[in-house]
This record gives structure tokens, sequence and C-alpha cells, in this order.
């Protein structure tokens, strides 16, 4: 052994610092020209990067082999979902649900509600799964993602050619849907195990879910109250302002899980109750706070699920003799379909910020899959392995929902990674196939490059601004 090799040490932490710091670099030099000129994310281009040198790639990046296992893929999920919902609470206008809550509530009631069963019948039929399996499944798969969201709806060349009343929409949809899931994921669980009504509407409703949002509006306002007092005597200075932001984002997802409440409603109201009056938004709307945790927290986690999707279980297995790729994709791009898209557009005309087809199109199209779902499905795991939410290192040899447990998994991460591809080259589609539907000389000199409205939407105010920018703004449009 020559003395050179003697000083290498190449274990898997120090390859993953020097790659995941070397795509994080690498895309930060580029993100203009990536983001604003090809019109792309950076969460397909993470996940491509876990893929290459994880177990199906170079192998130098393989998490199960260091030992982390379903409980740190859990929690490295919770607190980037809780972060990101918080972020998107912060962000929000200001009072926005004030003005825009019927619209929401739509998204969250009957739009949401439609998508988990039309996504539970698809799993039952396609992958001839019993039905609770199905609707645990359809559970997790729900919501729209926050993290994928953000990388799409955050400022750009082609998210300003959108209405901010529906960036806003879709913001507010993201953010508080991963925690109305915890019902239907529940449902599912407990009609699984046995378990009655009443336990399921007080552990999961009441507790869980309407105190977890209480609890984090409480929280939010205080915190708001605190920052206030302490900036306005000169206690704390403006480089502060970041680490209290996260901090506190943090703090109510430590807290909701300390008492089993509902992690992302807690972050989420957190977020809303703390800059509910716009002034935290106002004092920070310079500083690009969600654009930084995007780039570090959020890619890195794309980078780690890349590394950790289970290629040989998309395959038949003893527990999953009907899982195959022909019946996975299949199953993806009818979810894709069919999950969102038919109720949207049946329900247009009772969402007040969706005022044209073509935006309930869009709205319908755009409900990416990801973390907040890789969440769901460990939680659901760990319920049919252990009765808690503290998941095994790895699935039980012998239970009574073992099929199930083996099945969740699989499926789950198939549409997760189709979701991420799909959605996150969705935009630089849209751009390309805009640019070809004008006529030769209204087009950019570069494809997608237009900066109008798109068309079929309703630009307000010749600029596509039907809301505020920051949460400081008032908003000049209210449709309530």
């Amino acid at each position: 052994m020559s003395w050179f090799s003697r000083k290498l040490e190449l274990t898997g932490a120090h390859y993953a610092y020097l790659i995941v710091s070397s795509f994080l670099i690498l895309y930060a030099l580029f993100s203009n020209l990536v983001r604003n000129r090809l019109h792309l994310s950076e969460p397909p281009f993470a996940t491509l990067v876990g893929i290459v040198f994880g177990p199906l790639g170079a192998g130098v990046l393989d998490p199960q082999k260091w030992g982390l296992q379903d409980n740190v893929t859990q929690e490295a999920a919770r607190v980037i979902v809780g972060v990101q919902v918080f972020a998107v609470g912060v962000e929000l206008p200001k009072a926005y649900f004030r003005r825009h809550w019927k619209s929401v509530g739509m998204l969250l009631g009957p739009v949401m509600t439609f998508s988990w069963l039309v996504t539970a019948l698809l799993v039952f039929l396609i992958l001839k799964t019993n039905l609770t399996t199905a609707l645990i499944i359809s559970a997790c798969l729900a919501p729209t993602d926050p993290v994928l969201a953000a990388s799409v709806l955050a400022d750009s060349q082609f998210s300003r050619r959108i209405p901010r009343r529906i960036r806003h929409m879709l913001s507010a949809e993201s953010g508080c849907n991963d925690g109305v899931s915890f019902p239907f994921l529940y449902a599912g669980l407990f009609a699984l195990v046995g378990t009655s009504v009443k336990e399921w509407l007080l552990s999961t409703i009441l507790w869980q879910c309407s105190l977890g949002l209480l609890t984090g509006l409480i929280v939010g306002h205080y915190a708001n109250r605190a920052l206030r007092f302490a900036d306005g005597r000169k206690y704390i200075a403006s480089s502060s302002f970041f680490v209290f932001y996260f901090l506190l984002a943090i703090f109510s997802v430590g807290l909701a899980s300390l008492f089993s409440l509902d992690d992302f409603l807690v972050a989420f109201g957190a977020g809303t109750g703390f800059a509910w009056d716009g002034w935290f938004a106002n004092k920070t709307k310079s500083t690009h706070l969600p654009d930084t945790l995007d780039l570090l927290l959020n890619s890195s986690m794309f980078v780690y699920f890349g590394a950790i999707i289970p290629w040989a279980r998309f395959s038949p297995g003893p527990e999953t003799e009907i899982l195959t790729p022909g019946r996975l994709v299949a199953l993806l791009f009818l979810i894709i379909l069919l999950r969102r898209i038919p109720i949207i557009l049946a329900l247009k005309r009772w969402i007040p910020d969706i005022r044209t087809y073509r935006e309930a199109l869009f709205c319908g199209h755009f409900g990416p899959v990801g973390l907040g779902a890789l969440f769901l499905s460990i939680e659901a795991r760990a319920q049919m392995e252990s009765s808690s939410s503290l998941p095994l290192p790895q699935p039980p040899a012998k239970s009574p929902y073992k099929k199930p447990i083996e099945t969740v998994w699989p499926v789950v991460c198939f549409i997760i990674l189709g979701s991420i591809m799909i959605h996150g080259f969705s935009v630089a589609a849209i751009s390309v196939f805009s640019h070809y539907s004008r006529r030769e000389d209204e087009r950019a000199p570069l494809i997608g490059g237009e900066t109008g409205g798109l068309v079929g939407m309703i630009h307000e105010g010749g600029g596509g601004e039907s809301e505020p920018s920051v949460s400081g703004d008032e908003d000049p449009d209210s449709v309530d």
C-alpha cells in the first residue's frame, strides 16, 4: 500500500460531504440559468445525483450500509417538511386565510377526499391489494408536497407568469394538506386493525389535528410578540432573524412530536400565526430565507431519497407478487391524470381563486407527491409494525400485517420518483408549449423566454399581480 493510499479515508460519510456539497455548489453557480432559462428546478437533479452515486450507480452513497434506517429517514423527512410548511405559513400574504378560506377549504375538503378515494380505487384495481391497504397507500399520496411545490412556485421567470392568487392558493394548500392527510391515513390504519370511529375522532381529529393547529397558532403568535419585543428594544441583531425563524420551525416540530400532535399542522399553524400581521415578512423580505432552505435542506434530502430508492422491490417478491414495473408505471400515470384534474375542473365554479378552466387544469396537474408522502409511508409502516409512530429499523419477519407493510414502501417510493420527474420537468414542457403556441412574430428569441402571463389565465394589473408579493403588503384583489 502506497503512502498516498494510506492517507485516503474513503468512508461513506466523507463521500456524502463531497458529493452533496459539489452538487449544491454547481447548482448555485448555474441556478439562474437552470431556473430562469431552462425552467427546471433542483429536486429532479438532486434525485438523479442520489441515483447515480447510490447503490444502483457508483455505490458510494448507500445510507443503509451506514446504518441509517427507517427511523433516520422518518426524522429527516419530518424536520424538512415541517420547516417547509412553516416557511409556507410565513410567506403567505398578510391575513391570507381571512380572505381566501373558501378556495383553500375546497382544496383541502372535497378535492383531497376525492384524491384519496380515487387513488385508493386505482391501487385496489391495479395492484390487487385489499381495500384497507389501498386506503393507507392513497392517504400517503393524497397531499401535495410543500417541498416540490416550493421549488416551482418560488420566485422565478415561470412563476411570475402565473397569477399570484393561483401561486398563493397552491402554496397554502401544500402547507396544510400534509397535516390534513393524517385523518385519511389513520382512517385506513384504524380500519385495518379494527379501531372504533370514536377513537379515530378523539385521537386523530381532536387531539392530533385540531389541538395541533391551535397549538401552532398560539406558538407562532407569541413568538411574533417576543421577537417584536426584542427587536423594538434592540436586544436582537438583524443577523439572528434567520436563526430565530429556523429554530422556531424546529421548535414547533419538536413540540408536536413530543405530544403526538400533527407535526405539519403545528408547524404550518406556527408559521401562519408568526407572520399573520406581516411584520416579519417586511423585516426580512430582502433575505430570501425560503430559497436558502430550498437549496440546503431540501436538495440534500432529495439526494438522500435518490440513494434509498428500493429498486429491487419494484419487482414481484414473496409478499408483493403483484408488483411489476408495468403495473407501477400504469398506476403512476393514472394517478397523475385522475387524482386531481377531474375534481378541480368539476368544482372550478366553487373555487373563487380559480377563474378559468386553463387555471383549473394547471391546478389539477400541479399536485406533486414528495417528501410528505415519504414521511407518511414510514408513519403508516410504524403503526402497523409497532402500533406507535416509532418505526422498527427493518420490517419485522413476522406480522399479521406483513403484506401491507411490504407493499406500502415500494409503491409510495415509485410514485414519489415519478412525480419528482414529471412535475419537475413540467415547467419546461409548459414553457416550450407556450412558446410554440404563439405566432412566430410574438415568440421570444429564446425558446421559453416569454415573460408575459400564460394564455388562458386572468392576469390582473397587467403583470399577473393578483396578490401581494409578501405578507406585509395589502391584498389588492380579495375574492371573498
